[in-house]
């Protein structure tokens, strides 16, 4: 006993207890996937509070000394049943957002487990434990201290439930502006209980009280024509009455009440009294009807890729071991998990994280679940180990479809950070897939600056050629890309008749207040895609330096070469005529084996001549020097929700040629860097900061660790107002003029060894190349009206046969859905 005692009074002054601002993590260690719910339990430093399972806490003593650990091991036992009871907690509220309670989706239940829960102190390097009844025998000074402490860490919210609840609180409904002096008119009538329609049409579902003057109305109609015929909303536009409740789903806690003047689901904390208006007591009522959050879950099932892409009604064979682990849904995570599961499929990214995860390890700054490197390695490690590749305990209530399901792991730290500081990312919000690929990609070029870079399997050249059609002569440019975007030609179409009865069918349908026909899908040959991505596109605003003046020109794309990896992203998602986002429900016969070598570009011809490379004069004489912008059309532009530099540099760069052209020039540079960032004309001289206070040592060297030189990370920081996020984004993308002023100042320089790097090439990002073949060896899936909703899942092509990767649940595929993919991965055939 007294060798226990000993060694806390020496690790006495270490122990801290956890000020607001400390993060404490004791769910997850830093380096692996281990809870207090595994084996060995989890060890949280009682100094820096951070959390690590048996294999790593020793090796965290070893590098910083700290000794004192308090021990939490929690072991599952069964839930009590408190249905019964009167005074259990409240109804939990549901989420909002459309991959939660589905098969695959976000299951709130584990939240809800219960846990015999073993506490205890343990210390270093002995690994003597603790008991908390043990304390009793140390002085008054010493038991408080160390009990003060671990109740505080048992007390507070852990790291990763903090973000839960940050990234949450974007999906909780606002309290409406207009709940608390909501005009209610007199004499109005009185609600019955049941029996109601609508007051225009008749129709006896989706029934919406207008808590104004008790109008009873449908809502709106949704995009398969069922749901209501619009007249709530038509009231509003007539009357400006705001607030509605659905008919069907009051209850005594509460109802989906929408406000149209501020175009969402909202909270009345008054609602009892504004339906009391209107003799409807709220304890008294029961839900009838579907709320909203059940209606779009529904209408996703409806549709026949949710049931086609996931396999369902089919008996897959679950698959455990290396290389098959699930993740698990954090919350409309399922994006990050088929784009994660795909990449470490990809021997670059395990030779650059997993392969190296001990010298990365070995490297890790103090804090590891803010280091990049570190989360990456730790989620390849975890994918491909198969540590917790094994089969769920079973429930009960699971049904077929939950069975097989797996452990799995949680990347809560890897979501953290790689979200941290992203407007979308650092929700709960579901995403697309294609912007987190780009955005993965984006950080991992950040991090790779001076070693290594799995990137450049995917990175290749894209050679662009501009004809005058007046001078006949051309102009030759390339850029970078990481992935291959292409349109889907409706007018390609192998089944127009089928698709034109179908319509019809579908109108009558509406009009009639009938279910709508089977879903007829368009067929799009995928060589149709190919051919409208290398179709030339005609210009009518070229600049030609031959003219000097403006004529029509084309565009033609191809390869400047090919990657060893080629990402193809079927652009399934679009805007209609109201800019309202939609997708394109169409089946392209992806093939399995892929020969692009007919669409590489072969550069300037013998026959060719180039036009000269000189800018267009920014204003003649007789215009005004400031460029001037449609207004009219930048302000429709941030009415849709778009920064307004954005929409400034949109409109000025596609020449006041209208909303559309505008549009199309965001949706196509909403990953660049400076998209947010001010217009900035050639020749203009921008607003530059003097002074100020000098960088921040810390932030200087975070960007000298990337590989940037000590006066880059300053000249970034300067330009940024000491950012170090908007920093990092600055000195990325002004990346070609630090490289070109680094050469320049070499080759300037005294040294005759220095000067020699005036003959080297100007540094670039470095670009693989190859033949043209390729074979499909995985693809991503999205099943849902948008982006912004459903869910995803993927395929990958593993020992010769395909494997669905459904969050938690790896199954052999029986059918993959090639078809209906919205991202494709090839790999390079070697010839």
């Amino acid at each position: 006993m007294a060798d226990w005692k000993d060694a806390l009074l020496s690790v006495l002054p270490t122990i801290r207890v956890p000020r607001a601002g400390d993060r404490v993590h004791k769910d997850e260690c830093a380096f692996s996937f281990h809870t207090p719910e595994s084996e060995c339990g989890l060890y949280v430093c009682m100094n820096s509070f951070l959390g690590f399972g048996r294999p790593y806490v020793e090796r965290y003593y070893n590098k910083t000394g700290q000794r004192a650990f308090l021990h939490l091991k929690r072991t599952p036992k069964p839930k009590s049943d408190d249905s019964s009871s009167g005074t259990g907690d409240p109804p939990r509220k549901k989420p909002t957002r459309l991959a939660i309670g589905v098969e695959g989706g976000f299951d709130m239940t584990d939240e809800q487990c219960e846990y015999e829960e073993e506490v205890k102190l343990v210390i270093l390097p002995e690994f003597l434990e603790v008991h908390r009844d043990e304390l009793s025998g140390l002085p008054d000074m010493v038991r408080d201290r160390v009990s003060s402490a671990i109740d505080a860490i048992l007390s507070a919210d852990s790291a990763s439930r903090k973000q839960e609840v940050q990234a949450w609180d974007g999906e909780v409904r606002q309290v409406s502006k207009h709940a608390f002096n909501l005009p209610q008119l007199e004499g109005v009538p009185r609600i019955p209980p049941c029996g109601w329609k609508c007051s225009v049409c008749d129709l006896r579902e989706n029934l919406w009280l207008n808590l104004t003057d008790g109008s009873i109305l449908c809502g709106r109609r949704y995009f398969d024509g069922s749901g209501g015929n619009n007249h709530a909303v038509h009231h509003y536009r007539e009357t400006g009455y705001p607030l509605a409740v659905k008919l069907g789903t009051i209850t005594p806690d509460g109802a989906d009440v929408y406000s149209y003047d501020e175009d969402d689901m909202v909270l009345d904390p008054n609602l009892a009294e504004h339906l009391s208006h209107f003799g409807i007591d709220m304890m008294k009522m029961q839900k009838t009807d579907k709320t909203m959050t059940e209606l779009e879950i529904d209408m996703n099932q409806r549709i026949g890729e949710w049931d086609l892409i996931q396999e369902s009604g089919v008996q897959l064979q679950p698959l455990y071991g290396p290389g098959y682990t699930g993740i698990r849904n954090l919350g409309n995570s399922c994006y990050l998990n088929s784009t994660m599961q795909v990449i470490f499929n990809i021997p670059a990214f395990q030779r650059k994280y997993v392969d190296r995860m001990e010298q990365i390890f070995q490297k890790a700054p103090g804090d590891p679940t803010q280091d990049f490197n570190t989360q990456v390695a730790k989620l390849g490690h975890g994918l491909s180990s198969g540590e917790h590749s094994k089969p769920a305990a079973e429930k009960e209530t699971d049904t077929a479809d939950q069975k097989g399901m797996q452990d799995g792991i949680a990347p809560r730290m890897f979501k953290a950070l790689v979200g941290k500081g992203h407007a979308e990312f650092s929700t709960n919000r579901q995403q697309d897939a294609q912007e987190f690929f780009l955005h993965f990609i984006n950080m991992v070029e950040r991090n790779c600056r001076s070693s290594s870079n799995p990137n450049e399997v995917f990175r290749f050249l894209v050679e662009e050629k501009i004809k005058c059609l007046v001078s006949q002569k051309v102009k030759y440019t390339q850029r970078v890309e990481y992935i291959l975007q292409l349109p889907v030609p409706m007018e390609a179409a192998l089944n127009k008749e089928e698709l034109s009865i179908y319509e019809q069918s579908r109108l009558q349908a509406e009009q009639e207040h009938r279910p709508p026909p089977e879903l007829v899908r368009a067929r799009i040959p995928f060589s149709a895609c190919l051919d409208a991505f290398a179709a030339p596109e005609q210009l009518d605003e070229f600049w030609s330096s031959a003219l000097q003046a403006k004529s029509t020109a084309l565009k033609t794309s191809s390869f400047a070469s090919f990657p060893d990896y080629l990402v193809i992203q079927i652009k399934k998602f679009t805007f209609g005529l109201d800019w309202v986002p939609k997708k394109l429900d169409v089946s392209i016969d992806v093939p399995e084996e892929l020969d692009l070598s007919q669409f590489r570009g072969g550069g300037l011809q013998a026959d060719e001549e180039e036009l000269q490379d000189v800018a267009p004069p920014l204003v003649t004489p007789d215009e005004p020097k400031a460029p001037v912008l449609d207004e009219s059309v930048v302000t429709q532009l941030v009415e849709m929700g778009f920064p307004a530099e954005a929409c400034r540099k949109a409109v000025y760069y596609t020449g006041n040629s209208g909303a559309e052209a505008a549009m199309t020039w965001v949706m196509s540079h909403m990953d660049d860097p400076d998209f947010a960032h001010p217009l900035v004309v050639s020749g203009v001289s921008a607003p530059v900061s003097v002074g100020g206070d000098p960088p921040p040592e810390e932030h200087v060297a975070t960007i000298i660790s990337m590989g940037f030189s000590h006066e880059q990370a300053v000249r970034a920081l300067r330009a940024t107002n000491n950012s170090l996020e908007r920093a990092v984004d600055w000195i990325f993308s002004h990346i070609d003029d630090l490289d070109a002023e680094a050469a320049m100042d070499l080759s300037e320089g005294r040294s005759a060894a220095e000067s020699v790097s005036e003959s080297l090439p100007a540094a670039g990002p470095r670009v693989r190349d190859g033949t043209g073949r390729y074979e499909l060896f995985a693809f991503i899936s999205h099943m849902g009206t948008s982006t912004m909703c459903g869910h995803y899942v993927c395929h990958i092509k593993k020992e010769g046969r395909w494997v669905i990767y459904n969050d938690q649940k790896v199954c052999a595929s029986e059918k993959p859905p090639k078809d209906l993919g919205y991202i494709y991965f090839y790999q390079r055939v070697q010839s």
